[in-house]
């Protein structure tokens, strides 16, 4: 079985899609705006790299203490995060700029942060945005086997522990992003059930050339110019990982793996009994969506509905959008998955790693 394969069909639900589409459209012409980004968007930029290149500058050259010093290697992994999901993460969905150079320009910094947007861009614009929660063809509900995300996989003893030690798992998230997938994602042939191109040669130069900037600027350069010992280092680098991993998660897993949430398997045929759109509201919940911090934080995917829905779209613009979707969503008696607040978010995950954890929910 390959993802392409896979169809989603229902034409009598189709309609939905059209209709969502002409009323955002209407809403960016009856305000004269564009949908990528504004004034606000070039704040965010501006704000989330200062943050990120003053924490680097004074750890690096400020003389700090060593309880300082590990206050700035937690808050250089925050704001790689933040970047990451403000910053890259638009750019790479081409949703910054009409100007594809400037989306490419601001998408390397996706690679310069450890990242190689090169395999971002196939497991998670092209694969997790068509199969989301689709088990094996979602490589984001595979990641683990210590972590069961799905009704559909496999049961193991130790998922009824899990609602304790994912959140401890998540912390390394990004170390294993950094060391581990990227390289062994980019030489795979396939990635669950969707068949990988081979690379074009330039990607390989980047892939190497941006992790050995990653690794000097990062490990070597602090080992270099910091006056501690080599373990306490090692101990920041691996500190600001955790957190900008974990923050990762936060983020992210809260839009998917939430109470409610569904994780469809295609039919005999093979086709998902849905159009691709009301695939996606079965599947993705918003969470705090009247909470402006959350949002500016983090990058907008707490509208994640909207997000996959409108990936072009810039993220400072969701807030709006989510009303014209829900509106949408209610007109055609669709589901629209909305938690109200974040600790409402993460409470419900909670609750779905118990339910995954019990051995009657084995598929």
């Amino acid at each position: 079985m390959k993802s392409r394969n896979i169809q989603f069909v229902n034409a009598d639900n189709s309609e939905f899609y059209t209709t969502l589409k002409n009323r955002v459209d209407d809403y960016f012409k009856q305000k004269g705006i564009s949908p990528y980004a504004n004034s606000f968007m070039v704040f965010k930029i501006i704000f989330f790299l200062t943050g990120l290149i003053g924490s680097y500058l004074l750890l690096l050259f400020g003389n700090q203490s060593l309880v300082l010093s590990y206050l700035l290697w937690i808050m250089l992994g925050l704001f790689t995060a933040f970047v990451g999901v403000n910053i890259c993460h638009d750019a790479i969905h081409g949703a910054i700029s009409r100007n594809n150079k400037v989306n490419r320009v601001l998408g390397y910094l996706f690679d310069i942060a450890g990242a190689n947007a090169y395999i971002w861009n196939i497991t998670h614009n092209q694969i997790h945005h068509t199969y989301t929660n689709i088990q094996d063809f979602d490589a984001d509900i595979s990641t683990t086997p210590l972590i069961r995300m799905s009704p559909h996989q496999k049961y193991r003893k130790i998922h009824r522990y899990q609602h304790w030690y994912t959140w401890i798992l998540y912390g390394f998230t990004s170390l294993s992003w950094v060391f581990i997938k990227d390289y062994r994602r980019f030489f795979q042939k396939q990635i669950e059930n969707f068949q990988l191109k081979k690379p074009p040669g330039y990607e390989y130069f980047n892939l190497f050339f941006f992790k050995a900037i990653y690794y000097t600027v990062f490990l070597i350069l602090p080992l270099i110019f910091l006056n501690f010992s080599w373990w306490h280092i090692i101990l920041g680098f691996l500190a600001m990982h955790f957190f900008e991993g974990f923050m990762l998660a936060i983020i992210i897993q809260m839009a998917h793996l939430v109470e409610k949430v569904d994780f469809p398997i295609p039919n005999k045929n093979n086709d998902i009994e849905n159009s691709w759109a009301i695939h996606q509201l079965h599947t993705t919940a918003d969470y705090a969506r009247s909470n402006p911090l959350v949002s500016f934080f983090f990058g907008g995917l707490n509208f994640h509905i909207e997000h996959h829905l409108f990936q072009r779209i810039c993220h400072v613009h969701h807030r709006p959008i989510s009303h014209i979707l829900k509106r949408t969503a209610m007109d055609y008696s669709l589901p629209y998955h909305d938690i109200p607040t974040l600790s409402g978010a993460v409470k419900s995950h909670l609750e779905f790693l118990k339910t995954m954890g019990r051995h009657t929910h084995n598929s």
